[in-house]
């Protein structure tokens, strides 16, 4: 299932490639993130990452 925010995420990239190193990256933090401590999500940490890089655009508008 496609998540609402990667439309938001798309306008507001000029260059999608740059979108999804950076989705990837914050993937991998929240992921590592989530070993270290123990965490366990039902959401996928590639689902996390496109929240929060979401959430960062609406702030910064």
């Amino acid at each position: 299932m496609l998540n609402p925010n990667i439309g938001k995420l798309i306008q507001s990239y000029d260059n999608r490639y740059r979108l999804v190193i950076d989705v990837a990256h914050t993937a991998r933090e929240i992921a590592k993130k989530m070993q270290e401590t123990g965490d366990i999500s039902t959401e996928k940490p590639v689902s996390i990452a496109i929240d929060r890089l979401a959430s960062e655009i609406k702030t910064e508008n």
